[in-house]
């Protein structure tokens, strides 16, 4: 090989490392702290999922700007989305989803949110109900429990997690199906829920089991039915609603979105550190430990998840008088 060849492949090789090293350099990444909104208050199954992921991102240093968690949990949720609509800067800004995604901005129009413009990030499980009394409360099945609200009428109180929220349409369901008059009691996040429950402050709840785990541990708190198509390993011995003849379950999305007018390299970035945070070994023992299911989605599967689930809440909220 001459020189003047030698030379040409040696002038070759830096311009093409130098287009890989521009490629890399171009990729998209948060150049500041990125705002992680909470569509929830503290203490309950969403805030403990985020700042786990939070947790998580540190801890395995997959971020080169770290995650904010914010808690907004006001009007259902609504103070939640409408503040990433109006998001100053949307690859900054992401939020962690209940199915409040869905519901609030059916019953709130007024709110004018369209969840179909929110970025797909990525679906990280669906949460599970159970049904929760008070160890005190002498019930012992789910038969008892339907004896006792029924006695009591509304002088059974069911806290609950958001006006027409999951908790709310669980509770309806219960009274419709059953010929109770349950009253509901909302809060802002599952965390004061189960702990009014184990308080004795309100006579039951359907908390996702992070929520009422601790309760559960010290024996303060006892699952009666689980709103699941099978009996949850956690809880081996608490039949489904389904084994009760009822052709009724519900799971809560548990996702992360983009904020409206996110970038699609900002998209790939967070669907990327997403779905390393839900590969970690903290994530997949969070998941098995606290009964989460579903695997990870996102992309164009996520969005139709949505629909599906949009359109199945609203014929929720209509059977129930929630919108017309």
């Amino acid at each position: 090989m001459n020189m003047f060849k030698s030379m040409a492949i040696g002038v070759a090789g830096l311009a093409m490392a130098t287009v890989a090293t521009v490629g890399v350099a171009n990729a998209w990444e948060p150049t500041k702290p990125v705002d992680f909104i909470i569509m929830a208050g503290k203490g309950g199954g969403a805030d403990k999922m985020a700042r786990l992921m939070q947790s998580i991102v540190e801890k395995e240093n997959l971020a080169n700007r770290p995650l904010v968690p914010t808690n907004k949990s006001g009007g259902s949720g609504a103070e939640a989305l409408i503040a990433a609509k109006k998001a100053a800067d949307p690859d900054h800004t992401i939020m962690v989803t209940l199915n409040s995604f869905f519901t609030t901005p059916l019953r709130q129009p007024g709110i004018d949110v369209d969840i179909m413009s929110f970025a797909p990030v990525g679906r990280m499980a669906e949460d599970t109900f159970l049904l929760w009394v008070h160890k005190d409360s002498g019930l012992k099945t789910f038969e008892d429990f339907l004896a006792k609200a029924k006695a009591d009428g509304n002088k059974w109180v069911m806290g609950g997690t958001g006006k027409n929220s999951e908790d709310n349409i669980i509770t309806d369901f219960l009274n419709n199906n059953y010929g109770l008059d349950i009253k509901y009691i909302p809060y802002k996040g599952g965390g004061a829920v189960a702990k009014d429950v184990a308080g004795k402050q309100v006579n039951s709840s359907v908390n996702n089991p992070s929520e009422a785990l601790g309760f559960y541990e010290s024996g303060d708190m006892v699952p009666l039915v689980a709103f699941t198509d099978e009996r949850l390993p956690m809880f081996p011995d608490v039949p489904t609603l389904k084994e009760k003849g009822a052709d009724f379950s519900y799971f809560m999305q548990r996702a992360v979105v983009g904020a409206p007018g996110m970038s699609d390299e900002a998209l790939a970035y967070y669907t990327d550190l997403f779905t390393k945070v839900y590969n970690s070994a903290d994530w997949q023992k969070y998941k098995s430990s606290k009964s989460l299911m579903g695997d990870f989605m996102a992309g164009q599967a996520l969005r139709d998840y949505w629909t599906t689930q949009r359109n199945r809440h609203e014929s929720i909220l209509r059977a129930s008088g929630a919108i017309k």
